[in-house]
Protein backbone atom coordinates (compact mmCIF):
# COMPACT_ATOMS: atom_id res chain seq x y z
CA UNK A 1 0.00 0.00 0.00
CA UNK A 2 2.93 2.90 0.55
CA UNK A 3 4.34 1.78 -2.70
CA UNK A 4 0.89 2.33 -4.30
CA UNK A 5 0.24 5.67 -2.83
CA UNK A 6 3.79 7.07 -3.29
CA UNK A 7 3.82 6.13 -6.74
CA UNK A 8 0.13 7.68 -7.61
CA UNK A 9 1.57 10.96 -5.87
CA UNK A 10 5.14 10.78 -7.69
CA UNK A 11 3.22 10.27 -11.16
CA UNK A 12 0.10 12.74 -10.20
CA UNK A 13 3.11 15.58 -8.87
CA UNK A 14 4.94 15.09 -12.78
CA UNK A 15 2.02 15.34 -14.61
CA UNK A 16 1.19 18.58 -12.52
CA UNK A 17 5.28 19.66 -13.69
CA UNK A 18 4.91 19.07 -17.24
CA UNK A 19 1.89 20.42 -17.55
CA UNK A 20 2.65 23.62 -15.83
CA UNK A 21 6.22 23.57 -17.20
CA UNK A 22 5.05 23.14 -21.10
CA UNK A 23 3.04 26.24 -20.22
CA UNK A 24 5.41 28.13 -18.18
CA UNK A 25 8.12 27.93 -21.54
CA UNK A 26 5.40 29.31 -23.56
CA UNK A 27 3.57 32.00 -21.52
CA UNK A 28 2.43 33.58 -25.16
CA UNK A 29 0.51 30.31 -26.87
CA UNK A 30 -1.36 29.64 -23.48
CA UNK A 31 -2.79 33.25 -23.66
CA UNK A 32 -3.41 32.98 -27.01
CA UNK A 33 -5.50 29.94 -26.06
CA UNK A 34 -7.29 31.80 -23.29
CA UNK A 35 -8.21 34.15 -25.65
CA UNK A 36 -9.53 31.19 -27.92
CA UNK A 37 -11.46 30.58 -25.06
CA UNK A 38 -12.81 33.81 -24.29
CA UNK A 39 -13.94 34.34 -28.25
CA UNK A 40 -15.83 31.52 -28.42
CA UNK A 41 -17.37 31.97 -24.53
CA UNK A 42 -18.31 35.30 -25.82
CA UNK A 43 -16.38 36.86 -22.76
CA UNK A 44 -14.14 39.19 -24.78
CA UNK A 45 -13.97 41.74 -21.91
CA UNK A 46 -11.54 39.12 -20.35
CA UNK A 47 -8.72 39.29 -23.08
CA UNK A 48 -6.50 41.88 -21.43
CA UNK A 49 -6.31 39.17 -18.24
CA UNK A 50 -4.90 36.05 -20.71
CA UNK A 51 -1.74 36.92 -20.13
CA UNK A 52 -1.53 37.01 -16.31
CA UNK A 53 -3.74 34.28 -16.10
CA UNK A 54 -1.38 31.99 -18.30
CA UNK A 55 1.79 33.16 -15.94
CA UNK A 56 -0.40 32.10 -13.14
CA UNK A 57 -1.67 29.08 -14.25
CA UNK A 58 1.19 27.62 -15.24
CA UNK A 59 2.89 28.52 -12.01
CA UNK A 60 0.48 27.30 -10.35
CA UNK A 61 0.48 23.90 -11.49
CA UNK A 62 4.06 23.98 -11.03
CA UNK A 63 3.98 24.51 -7.54
CA UNK A 64 1.39 21.83 -7.09
CA UNK A 65 3.50 19.43 -8.89
CA UNK A 66 6.69 20.75 -7.31
CA UNK A 67 4.85 19.86 -3.64
CA UNK A 68 3.50 16.95 -4.36
CA UNK A 69 6.58 15.45 -6.16
CA UNK A 70 9.30 16.47 -3.12
CA UNK A 71 6.42 15.73 -0.53
CA UNK A 72 6.26 19.81 0.78
CA UNK A 73 3.10 20.23 2.37
CA UNK A 74 1.62 17.55 1.37
CA UNK A 75 -1.91 17.98 3.45
CA UNK A 76 -2.31 21.53 2.30
CA UNK A 77 -1.21 20.91 -1.33
CA UNK A 78 -3.22 17.61 -2.10
CA UNK A 79 -6.33 19.87 -1.12
CA UNK A 80 -4.83 22.24 -4.05
CA UNK A 81 -4.60 19.19 -5.93
CA UNK A 82 -7.75 17.94 -5.80
CA UNK A 83 -10.10 21.06 -5.99
CA UNK A 84 -7.75 21.81 -8.89
CA UNK A 85 -8.64 18.50 -10.57
CA UNK A 86 -12.23 18.55 -9.74
CA UNK A 87 -12.20 22.40 -11.02
CA UNK A 88 -11.22 21.47 -14.52
CA UNK A 89 -13.26 17.79 -14.80
CA UNK A 90 -16.23 19.84 -14.63
CA UNK A 91 -15.06 22.54 -17.45
CA UNK A 92 -13.47 19.85 -19.75
CA UNK A 93 -16.92 17.92 -19.75
CA UNK A 94 -18.26 21.10 -20.63
CA UNK A 95 -15.80 21.61 -23.22
CA UNK A 96 -16.23 18.06 -24.85
CA UNK A 97 -19.70 18.69 -24.96
CA UNK A 98 -20.17 22.15 -26.53
CA UNK A 99 -16.54 21.89 -28.24
CA UNK A 100 -16.13 25.46 -28.78
CA UNK A 101 -12.22 24.78 -29.25
CA UNK A 102 -10.64 21.88 -30.51
CA UNK A 103 -7.21 21.99 -28.73
CA UNK A 104 -7.62 22.44 -25.06
CA UNK A 105 -4.00 23.22 -24.63
CA UNK A 106 -3.47 21.59 -21.45
CA UNK A 107 -0.15 20.90 -22.60
CA UNK A 108 0.77 23.37 -24.73
CA UNK A 109 1.93 22.35 -27.65
CA UNK A 110 3.77 19.30 -26.63
CA UNK A 111 1.19 16.96 -27.06
CA UNK A 112 -2.12 17.75 -28.55
CA UNK A 113 -5.05 15.95 -27.62
CA UNK A 114 -9.11 16.11 -27.97
CA UNK A 115 -11.36 17.79 -25.56
CA UNK A 116 -13.05 14.02 -25.08
CA UNK A 117 -9.22 12.94 -24.54
CA UNK A 118 -8.77 15.40 -21.79
CA UNK A 119 -11.64 14.73 -20.28
CA UNK A 120 -10.43 11.07 -19.61
CA UNK A 121 -6.90 12.36 -18.79
CA UNK A 122 -8.52 14.51 -16.39
CA UNK A 123 -10.60 11.09 -14.77
CA UNK A 124 -7.54 9.58 -14.51
CA UNK A 125 -5.68 12.58 -12.69
CA UNK A 126 -8.62 13.25 -10.11
CA UNK A 127 -8.67 9.57 -9.45
CA UNK A 128 -5.16 10.28 -8.82
CA UNK A 129 -5.88 13.42 -6.36
CA UNK A 130 -8.30 11.62 -4.46
CA UNK A 131 -6.16 8.74 -3.79
CA UNK A 132 -3.25 11.17 -2.78
CA UNK A 133 -6.03 13.68 -0.22
CA UNK A 134 -7.39 10.25 1.30
CA UNK A 135 -3.72 9.26 2.55
CA UNK A 136 -2.32 13.04 2.73
CA UNK A 137 -2.16 12.40 7.01
CA UNK A 138 0.11 9.33 5.89
CA UNK A 139 2.67 11.46 3.84
CA UNK A 140 6.09 11.74 5.83
CA UNK A 141 8.79 14.75 4.78
CA UNK A 142 11.87 14.12 6.77
CA UNK A 143 13.40 17.56 6.11
CA UNK A 144 13.49 20.50 8.29
CA UNK A 145 10.49 22.98 7.43
CA UNK A 146 12.78 25.71 7.17
CA UNK A 147 14.51 24.25 4.54
CA UNK A 148 11.65 22.84 2.55
CA UNK A 149 10.38 26.35 2.63
CA UNK A 150 13.75 27.57 1.38
CA UNK A 151 14.06 25.21 -1.34
CA UNK A 152 10.30 25.41 -2.73
CA UNK A 153 10.85 29.30 -2.78
CA UNK A 154 13.76 28.92 -4.78
CA UNK A 155 12.69 26.60 -6.95
CA UNK A 156 8.97 28.59 -7.71
CA UNK A 157 11.44 31.84 -8.12
CA UNK A 158 13.52 30.26 -11.19
CA UNK A 159 10.33 28.75 -12.77
CA UNK A 160 9.09 32.67 -12.71
CA UNK A 161 12.50 33.85 -14.00
CA UNK A 162 11.83 31.01 -16.71
CA UNK A 163 8.39 32.19 -17.69
CA UNK A 164 9.65 36.25 -17.99
CA UNK A 165 12.32 34.92 -19.92
CA UNK A 166 10.31 33.23 -22.70
CA UNK A 167 8.02 36.15 -22.97
CA UNK A 168 10.99 38.44 -23.28
CA UNK A 169 12.73 36.24 -25.53
CA UNK A 170 11.11 33.04 -27.25
CA UNK A 171 10.74 29.52 -25.79
CA UNK A 172 14.06 27.53 -24.88
CA UNK A 173 11.86 24.70 -26.42
CA UNK A 174 9.45 24.61 -29.18
CA UNK A 175 7.50 22.02 -29.95
CA UNK A 176 5.76 23.43 -32.48
CA UNK A 177 6.21 22.58 -36.51
CA UNK A 178 8.48 25.65 -37.29
CA UNK A 179 11.08 25.06 -34.66
CA UNK A 180 14.74 25.61 -35.61
CA UNK A 181 15.85 22.79 -38.17
CA UNK A 182 12.67 22.29 -39.34
CA UNK A 183 11.75 21.93 -42.86
CA UNK A 184 8.22 23.81 -43.70
CA UNK A 185 8.25 21.73 -47.31
CA UNK A 186 8.21 18.63 -45.59
CA UNK A 187 5.77 19.61 -43.09
CA UNK A 188 3.58 19.96 -45.59
CA UNK A 189 4.01 17.35 -47.64
CA UNK A 190 1.51 14.08 -46.90
CA UNK A 191 3.33 10.68 -47.10
CA UNK A 192 2.24 8.21 -49.94
CA UNK A 193 1.27 5.97 -47.73
CA UNK A 194 -0.44 7.80 -45.17
CA UNK A 195 -4.25 6.61 -44.02
CA UNK A 196 -6.54 9.37 -45.02
CA UNK A 197 -9.93 10.38 -43.31
CA UNK A 198 -12.83 7.92 -43.47
CA UNK A 199 -16.13 8.96 -43.74
CA UNK A 200 -19.53 6.98 -43.80
CA UNK A 201 -22.69 8.33 -44.80
CA UNK A 202 -26.00 9.27 -43.37
CA UNK A 203 -29.26 9.56 -45.03
CA UNK A 204 -31.55 11.29 -43.38
CA UNK A 205 -35.39 10.84 -44.09
CA UNK A 206 -38.59 12.24 -42.86
CA UNK A 207 -41.50 10.23 -42.31
CA UNK A 208 -44.70 11.06 -43.90
CA UNK A 209 -47.24 10.62 -41.84
CA UNK A 210 -45.65 11.41 -38.22
CA UNK A 211 -43.10 14.32 -40.20
CA UNK A 212 -40.27 12.82 -37.91
CA UNK A 213 -36.77 12.58 -39.60
CA UNK A 214 -35.07 9.38 -38.85
CA UNK A 215 -30.82 8.32 -39.48
CA UNK A 216 -30.69 5.60 -42.06
CA UNK A 217 -27.05 3.82 -43.37
CA UNK A 218 -26.26 3.00 -46.91
CA UNK A 219 -27.36 -0.81 -46.38
CA UNK A 220 -31.04 -0.04 -44.76
CA UNK A 221 -32.15 3.96 -45.83
CA UNK A 222 -35.70 3.44 -47.62
CA UNK A 223 -34.96 4.93 -51.08
CA UNK A 224 -37.68 2.54 -52.65
CA UNK A 225 -40.39 3.66 -49.86
CA UNK A 226 -41.70 6.59 -51.25
CA UNK A 227 -45.17 6.32 -50.00
CA UNK A 228 -44.29 6.64 -46.24
CA UNK A 229 -40.64 8.38 -46.36
CA UNK A 230 -39.41 11.54 -47.92
CA UNK A 231 -35.53 11.62 -48.56
CA UNK A 232 -34.29 15.22 -47.13
CA UNK A 233 -30.29 15.18 -46.72
CA UNK A 234 -27.24 13.24 -46.72
CA UNK A 235 -24.38 13.59 -43.57
CA UNK A 236 -21.11 12.36 -44.50
CA UNK A 237 -20.27 11.60 -40.90
CA UNK A 238 -15.91 11.21 -39.61
CA UNK A 239 -15.21 7.39 -38.69
CA UNK A 240 -11.36 7.38 -39.15
CA UNK A 241 -8.81 10.35 -38.86
CA UNK A 242 -6.46 9.53 -40.60
CA UNK A 243 -3.13 11.67 -41.22
CA UNK A 244 -2.54 15.19 -41.51
CA UNK A 245 0.35 17.04 -42.18
CA UNK A 246 1.42 19.35 -39.15
CA UNK A 247 1.78 22.15 -41.19
CA UNK A 248 -1.54 22.55 -43.44
CA UNK A 249 -2.24 26.41 -43.76
CA UNK A 250 1.28 28.10 -44.86
CA UNK A 251 0.85 30.34 -47.24
CA UNK A 252 2.65 33.43 -48.78
CA UNK A 253 0.53 35.54 -50.90
CA UNK A 254 0.65 39.03 -52.51
CA UNK A 255 -1.55 41.71 -53.05
CA UNK A 256 -3.39 40.01 -55.85
CA UNK A 257 -3.85 36.89 -53.94
CA UNK A 258 -1.66 34.31 -55.50
CA UNK A 259 0.10 32.35 -53.06
CA UNK A 260 3.70 32.87 -54.36
CA UNK A 261 5.17 30.74 -50.90
CA UNK A 262 7.05 28.51 -53.14
CA UNK A 263 9.03 31.04 -54.88
CA UNK A 264 10.99 31.49 -51.08
CA UNK A 265 10.47 28.02 -49.74
CA UNK A 266 12.46 26.83 -52.46
CA UNK A 267 14.80 29.31 -53.18
CA UNK A 268 18.30 28.09 -52.60
CA UNK A 269 19.10 31.81 -51.63
CA UNK A 270 18.64 32.68 -48.11
CA UNK A 271 15.43 34.38 -47.05
CA UNK A 272 15.01 36.64 -43.86
CA UNK A 273 11.09 37.02 -43.24
CA UNK A 274 9.91 39.56 -40.80
CA UNK A 275 6.60 38.18 -39.15
CA UNK A 276 4.14 40.79 -37.42
CA UNK A 277 0.55 38.89 -37.34
CA UNK A 278 -0.19 42.97 -36.32
CA UNK A 279 1.56 45.59 -37.74
CA UNK A 280 -0.53 47.89 -35.48
CA UNK A 281 0.32 45.76 -32.06
CA UNK A 282 4.27 45.06 -32.88
CA UNK A 283 6.43 46.79 -30.89
CA UNK A 284 8.67 49.34 -33.09
CA UNK A 285 11.46 49.65 -30.57
CA UNK A 286 13.62 47.80 -32.71
CA UNK A 287 12.43 48.97 -36.51
CA UNK A 288 15.43 51.07 -37.15
CA UNK A 289 17.60 47.78 -36.63
CA UNK A 290 14.88 45.68 -38.51
CA UNK A 291 15.54 48.38 -41.25
CA UNK A 292 19.09 48.04 -41.62
CA UNK A 293 19.52 44.55 -41.52
CA UNK A 294 16.55 44.49 -44.04
CA UNK A 295 18.67 46.66 -46.56
CA UNK A 296 22.21 45.14 -46.08
CA UNK A 297 20.63 41.77 -46.95
CA UNK A 298 18.43 42.88 -49.74
CA UNK A 299 22.00 44.50 -50.91
CA UNK A 300 24.00 41.28 -50.42
CA UNK A 301 21.15 39.63 -52.45
CA UNK A 302 19.17 38.34 -49.71
CA UNK A 303 15.52 38.01 -49.64
CA UNK A 304 13.53 39.75 -47.03
CA UNK A 305 9.86 39.86 -46.89
CA UNK A 306 7.33 40.56 -44.16
CA UNK A 307 4.86 38.25 -43.36
CA UNK A 308 1.52 39.76 -41.96
CA UNK A 309 -2.84 39.72 -41.30
CA UNK A 310 -2.96 43.51 -41.37
CA UNK A 311 -4.65 45.08 -43.78
CA UNK A 312 -3.74 47.23 -47.04
CA UNK A 313 -4.42 50.49 -44.68
CA UNK A 314 -2.27 49.36 -41.77
CA UNK A 315 0.47 48.35 -44.48
CA UNK A 316 0.14 51.92 -45.64
CA UNK A 317 0.67 53.42 -42.81
CA UNK A 318 3.27 51.44 -41.33
CA UNK A 319 4.97 52.43 -44.44
CA UNK A 320 4.23 55.81 -44.38
CA UNK A 321 5.55 55.92 -40.72
CA UNK A 322 9.04 54.36 -40.56
CA UNK A 323 9.95 53.52 -44.78
CA UNK A 324 10.53 49.88 -44.39
CA UNK A 325 12.84 48.80 -47.57
CA UNK A 326 11.23 45.29 -47.67
CA UNK A 327 7.50 44.37 -49.19
CA UNK A 328 4.79 42.83 -47.42
CA UNK A 329 3.17 39.47 -48.07
CA UNK A 330 -0.09 37.97 -45.89
CA UNK A 331 -0.81 35.50 -44.02
CA UNK A 332 -3.14 33.93 -41.50
CA UNK A 333 -3.10 35.56 -38.08
CA UNK A 334 -3.57 32.30 -36.07
CA UNK A 335 -0.35 30.68 -38.58
CA UNK A 336 1.84 33.35 -37.90
CA UNK A 337 1.33 33.86 -33.99
CA UNK A 338 2.19 29.70 -34.39
CA UNK A 339 5.31 30.38 -36.31
CA UNK A 340 7.01 32.76 -33.80
CA UNK A 341 5.89 33.83 -30.63
CA UNK A 342 7.33 37.52 -30.90
CA UNK A 343 5.64 40.62 -32.77
CA UNK A 344 7.27 41.14 -34.67
CA UNK A 345 9.44 37.89 -34.92
CA UNK A 346 12.55 37.16 -37.34
CA UNK A 347 12.97 34.24 -39.81
CA UNK A 348 16.12 32.82 -41.46
CA UNK A 349 15.62 30.34 -44.00
CA UNK A 350 16.77 28.03 -46.74
CA UNK A 351 15.07 26.18 -49.20
CA UNK A 352 12.24 26.15 -46.70
CA UNK A 353 14.58 24.67 -43.83
CA UNK A 354 13.96 27.13 -40.52
CA UNK A 355 18.35 27.83 -39.92
CA UNK A 356 17.22 30.33 -37.07
CA UNK A 357 14.40 32.49 -35.39
CA UNK A 358 14.68 36.09 -33.17
CA UNK A 359 12.67 37.59 -30.99
CA UNK A 360 12.32 41.44 -31.27
CA UNK A 361 14.48 42.12 -28.73
CA UNK A 362 17.01 40.36 -29.97
CA UNK A 363 17.27 41.30 -33.70
CA UNK A 364 20.99 41.03 -35.08
CA UNK A 365 22.84 42.54 -37.11
CA UNK A 366 23.65 41.50 -40.67
CA UNK A 367 27.39 40.27 -39.78
CA UNK A 368 25.68 37.91 -37.15
CA UNK A 369 23.69 36.51 -39.40
CA UNK A 370 26.47 36.00 -41.86
CA UNK A 371 28.22 34.33 -40.00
Amino acid sequence: MKIFREAIRILLGLTFIFSGFVKGIDPLGSTYKFIDYFTAFGTHWANNLAFSLAIILALAEFAIGVALLLNYRIKLFSWFALLFMAFFQVLTLYIALEDPVSDCGCFGDAIILTNWETFYKNIVLLTFAVIVFIFRKRYRNRFNMNFQNGYFAVILTLFLVLEFYSYNHLPPIDFRPYKIGANIIDGMTMPEDAPTDEYKNEFIYRNKKTGRTKKFNETNYPWQDTLHWEFVETQSVLVKEGYHPPIHDFTIENRYGENVADYYLYDPNYTLMLVSYSLEKASKKRQDEINELAQKAIDNGWNFICLTSSTETDIRQFVENFRPPYEFFFCDEITLKTIVRSNPGLLLLQEGTIYNKWHWRDIPEFEEVLE
